[in-house]
Order: structure tokens, then sequence, then C-alpha cells
């Protein structure tokens, strides 16, 4: 971990010519603030910021009122301290910024064109060059794009360069909550342990002590600090912490940054468990708020992390032999326990390997115990949870809006109808005034089907209504909203979403969909990933594992696509289905997961159902008209839910909303 701390802008390769600014109150929230520029409005920028990392996450946003009276708002990167290279329009006319609590600004700095372009075509030709070419046809929200795609954005492999231009800001010091860290040790660990025991001679935070655990055979260490005691594994049990102490886990080679301990115990306050966020074998694992579920299935938290006294009666029976898989056991005792669990988006640790997935899976196992029904599955490298199907199981509406285009909607009949696994379903198609000869007499055919309904309606196309005209005339326990430009590819695809539709806890349910040539259509949705709504590593290959493992384990998202989208009748009512009036075409799917959200019933996505997605086929690219309506639609969506574009709970807030992958901004 890095441990000088650079003043800010220090560290970025190209900071800008620094110019005067100033904050003054304006208008109402969120939007209170004026940002004022020495010099003209317009141009590229880049702003250095830092916030308070005890504080909510929220990302500023950058308001521009322009000449001509309209808006355009900018997403800004979030973390304790960030940078942002953004292009402000030529007739700008006012600057406004909504910012969190505690929320500096600390420098800007102003780039020419020039300068900017160099800068692309150094670090990734390919990207800028595309950028050129937007410019020439005179789409100046792609060029502005794609641009800052190229010159704004790190790899994951840069994560230590992107680090040490990002110090951690000072922060409160919880001084009085002691904190109890125990580390497993085998044999041949000394020098890694070395390592981890300097880290924690460099915490600010005083109150710690520390438990070294040692394997049969292991000689304790000599000249250890007055702070560290020493245990044999064998036989022992991990026992309470001192009253009121916080208790953490650390393997030998394991390094904190000097405010680890100080953060993550003024951020447990009365939380059961705090994480942060950790670099490992080189590459950043910046995680999301708490996910259940991918913390059962994919073992996320890693370290590091404080349990606070409300969950050591769970952790105080773990047997600490064999050493082998003790942070996973723990981890997986951690990941099935309830209460109330907090993320600090920080990087405060640099870890180690500790591949223990079988420890895992046993762990979860046997607190979700048989009589649950979960088992668990592989998936590719990992393992993920089955959740069990209802028995019997429940009736599915599969509902399809569709009109003409007998390629398509005959496809996908087929494949519901004939291709799916799955015992009890009932199609409804919603027809939209097709006048194919061909689609007709199909209907005709599909008619002869008593798993068969089809509706007419051929009023002007308007998505959510046809929806929830489908919804209202079907009669299954599970609705299923399908795209016509959908193509069936593996039969188990319905149960795996039934299965996890039918969680009480679960909302809607979204499917893998694939485009034709393989590459990932749909992973799950990032709300204000491209400003508003995205789709994660979208034209990435289908088998990329994602951050953290998750593109292989069904896990918590903000939404899904209607494209594949499943929820149960129950849940589909009590939210009154899709928004026909604001939300007709676009942005609609995301807009009831959030609604069902905000009843408390999380959305998820699931690896187990596979698809394949020809995306909008059948209407084609928003142009003209169709644009404005697009940017009403999206204008609408994001005065909704500006909190959530703000901070997305499972997207990390340092990562880029510009490039739909997993790169730092």
């Amino acid at each position: 971990m890095p441990h000088n701390e650079p003043e800010a802008g220090a560290g970025l390769k190209r900071p800008g010519r620094a110019v005067a600014f100033r904050l003054e109150a304006a208008g109402s929230a969120p939007f209170d603030r004026r940002l004022v520029l020495d010099g003209p409005e317009g141009g590229w920028i880049v702003l250095s910021y830092r916030t308070d990392p005890l504080r909510p996450p929220l990302r500023p946003v950058l308001r521009i009122l322009r000449r001509d009276g309209a808006t355009q708002d900018f997403v800004l990167p979030g973390g304790p301290r960030a940078h942002w290279l953004g292009l402000l329009p030529a007739d700008t006319a006012e600057i406004r910024l909504a910012a969190p609590d505690g929320f500096v600004l600390d420098r800007v700095g102003r780039r020419g064109e020039a300068d900017i372009l160099l800068d692309g075509l150094a670090r990734r030709p390919l990207r800028t060059v595309s950028a050129l070419y937007d410019r020439a046809r005179g789409d100046a929200r792609r060029y502005r794009d794609t641009l800052r795609g190229a010159c704004a954005v790190t790899a994951p492999a840069g994560i230590r360069g992107w680090a040490a231009a990002r110090p951690l800001p000072d922060a409160a010091d919880a001084a009085a909550v002691p904190v109890r860290i125990l580390l497993p040790v085998r044999a041949g660990q000394g020098a890694a342990l070395g390592r981890t025991l300097a880290s924690l001679a460099r915490q600010t935070h005083a109150g710690w002590s520390a438990r070294l655990v040692l394997d049969a055979g292991v000689a304790p260490p000599q000249g250890l600090d007055a702070r560290v005691t020493v245990s044999a594994a064998e036989g022992a049990c991990l026992a309470d912490a001192e009253p009121g102490a916080a208790l953490g886990v650390l393997l030998p080679g394991d390094e904190l940054a000097p405010r680890a301990l100080a953060l993550l115990a003024a951020g447990l306050g009365e939380a059961a468990l705090v994480y942060a966020d950790e670099i490992r074998a080189s590459l950043p694992r910046l995680k999301p708020d708490w996910s259940p579920d991918l913390a059962l299935a994919a073992g996320y938290l890693g370290r590091p992390w404080l349990a606070g006294p409300a969950l050591h009666p769970a952790l105080r029976g773990l047997p600490l032999a064999p050493l082998s898989g003790l942070a996973a056991r723990i981890d997986a005792a951690l990941a099935a326990c309830a209460g109330a669990v907090r993320h600090l988006p920080c990087l405060l640790a640099e870890t180690v390997e500790d591949a223990a997935e079988d420890a895992r899976a046993e762990a979860v196992g046997r607190h979700l115990g048989a009589a649950a029904g979960v088992a668990w599955i592989r998936q590719g490298a990992a393992m993920d949870l089955l959740w069990p199907l209802p028995e019997p199981p429940p009736l599915v509406s599969v509902v399809i809006p569709s009109r003409d285009r007998l390629d398509l909607i005959a496809q996908v009949c087929r494949g519901v109808l004939r291709e799916t696994d799955y015992p009890a379903i009932e199609l409804v198609v919603v027809d939209n005034g097709s006048t194919d000869p061909a689609v007709l007499a199909h209907y005709a055919e599909l008619r002869a089907d008593p798993r068969v309904k089809i509706l007419a309606d051929p009023q002007p196309f308007n998505f959510s209504r046809l929806v929830n005209t489908g919804v209202a005339a079907s009669r299954g326990a599970v609705v299923v909203l399908l795209n016509n430009d959908i193509a069936v590819l593996e039969p188990g695809w319905l149960t795996a979403l039934v299965r996890q539709a039918c969680r009480p806890e679960v909302g809607a349910v979204g499917a893998k969909l694939l485009y034709a040539d393989g590459r990932l259509q749909h992973g799950g949705v990032v709300v204000g990933l491209g400003g508003r709504a995205g789709h994660i590593l979208r034209r990435r290959p289908g088998d990329a594992p994602g951050h953290l493992g998750q593109m292989r384990v069904a896990h918590e998202v903000s939404a899904v696509t209607a494209a594949c989208l499943a929820v149960t009748r129950a849940k589909y009512d009590a939210v009154g289905g899709f928004d026909a009036d604001a939300f007709p075409i676009d942005f609609n799917d995301v807009d009831f997961c959030l609604r069902l959200g905000a009843l408390g019933h999380k959305s998820v996505w699931t690896p187990h159902a596979k698809l394949a997605h020809l995306e909008s086929v059948s209407r084609g690219p928003a142009l003209g008209a169709a644009r404005l309506r697009f940017e009403a639609e999206g204008a609408r969506f994001f005065e909704r839910w500006s909190a959530v574009i703000r901070h997305d709970p499972f997207y990390h807030p340092c990562l880029s909303l510009t490039t739909f992958g997993e790169e730092l901004e």
C-alpha cells in the first residue's frame, strides 16, 4: 500500500493548468452550489476533490445550464478522493454542483483539446481514432464520451498508480474502539507474517491487539510487540474478543494501509460488520455495498473487515484447525449472518490469496441447512447457490409484445413452447398491429395450442402499456416478460428464473443475454452507467468472469432488462406494473426494478438462465423525434431516481460510468 500522500492533483499524468475558482451557494438542493471559473466556462477541465470516507458515498453531479435554456448533467466519480476530466460546452452559461456532505473541491485544471487528443493517442489510440470519427460525423456527445474513455479511465492493472494519485483524506478515528486481530500462521510464513505485523505497527489507531494462532510445529516468533499474543490452533475455537471490541482476521502477507484500522473502527459504529476494498495479486478488489447472495456464493468480503460484538456469537464456535481455509470459513459465517453491514469504498489493504472455496461452501451449507433445500452447483470455476423450486412448480405466464417480423416471433415462440423444459407455461403474445399475412397465419397456428393466448393492441407503440396489457390477461403466479428478439439457448432457462423469483426477498430476476456472436449483451443494469442506466460489460466476451467473479454466480443488481425479466404476479401488482405514462418506451424496466427495490424486493441477475438477444433489432436506433423522446424519458428518469444514479449500491463509486466496463475513473 502507498504510504506517501501527495497534494491534490499530484500523481496525475496531466492535471492541467491550475485555474482560480470559487464555489458559491446557489439554488435549492441538490444543485445548491455554483462553480465559478476564471476565464471562459467551456472547454476541457480537470476537477480534483475529496469527500469524507465515513459519509454515504454519493457521487457529485455537475449540471450545465446552457445559454439556450437546456441543461446537461455529468455524474462524476465517487470515492474519498477523485479526479474528473470533462468537456464543458462552449455555450455554458452557468455550472451547478450537487455534492455530498463533506465535499471539498481542491483544484480545477484546464487542458487544451490538442493535449487531450495526444494523451488519448498515446494511451488508447483505437478509442481516440473512434472519437475523431464521431467528431467528423457531428456526434458531439459520442466524441466527448469516447475521448473521455481514452484519457480519463485506468485499467485495473494500473491500480497502484491510480491509488497513489488518490491518497486517503483525513477522517475521524474511533480511538475508544478496541480492535482484536486474529492471525493464523502456518509453517514457512515467517517473512509474510513479518510484513503483516509491521503494517499493524504502523497503524494510526493505537487500540489494537493481535493473536497469532500457530499451526502444529510452528515456533513462536521472537521479539513480538507487547500487543501480540500467541496460541496453538489444534483443538481451539474462535473465542470472544474483549467486551466492546471489534474482531478482524488477517492472513500472513496481508498489509494494511496506516489508517485502515482507524477508518474501519470509526466506520463500524452500530453496524454488525464493516468491510473495505483491497488489492490482491496486483489487481483491485473494489467491492459493492452489502450483497448477501454474492457474499455467500463468491466470498467477495475478503479482507479487511471488522465484526462488531453482535456477530461474535456466530463466530465463537468456529474451530481454528485446520488453519487452511480458516479465513474462508469465517468469511462464510459472516456472509450468512443477518445484521447491519457497512462498506467503506476505500483501498485499505493489500492481501494474499486464500483459495478455500470448498470450506466456504461447507460453512454456508451448514448455516442454510438441508431444510431450506439450497444446494451448491458448479458454474465454471466457481460455486453457486441453487435455490429450491416450489412444488408443484407454479404456472408461468410468458408475455411477449410483438409486431410483424415472422422470423423473430416464430423463433421465440418455438423456444418457449418446444425448447423449454419447464412444465407449466402459458404464452401470451400482445400484437401491436401486425399486418404481415405470414405473421397472422402463424398466430392462427399458435392458437391451436391451449397454452397460447394472442391479444390485439394496435394503438401507437408503448412498450409499457403492451406489457401491462399482457400481464393483466395472463393467469400465472409468475410472470416472465420476453422480447420478441430472444432465442432460447438452453432448456433450463425458465426454471432458473423461477427459482429466484419465488424467493420472498427477490423482486425482478434477469437473465444472461448474449448477442448472436456470443458476446455479452446483458449482465445486469448499473444505474448511472452512461449517465442514466446501462448494461455492465456490454459487448465483452460471453464467458467473462466479471469483477470479483460476479458474472459466474447469481447476485444482486440494481435492475435488469425487460428483454427477459421474471417476477411474481403479487410483486408486479404491488408496484402497479410498468409506468406507461412516464416511460412508454425506455427506462421502464429500470424504473420498475427500482420501485420494487423501494418496497424491499431486491433484483437478482442469474447466469443460469442463458438466452440470445438481438438487441432492439425490431425497433432500430432512435433518431430525430425518437431521439428527442428518448432524451425526455431519460430526463424524467434522472429526476425520479437521481439518488440511485449517484450511488448504485452494487457498483463501486470509483468505477467508470463512461466505458460500460470495470475500469477505474
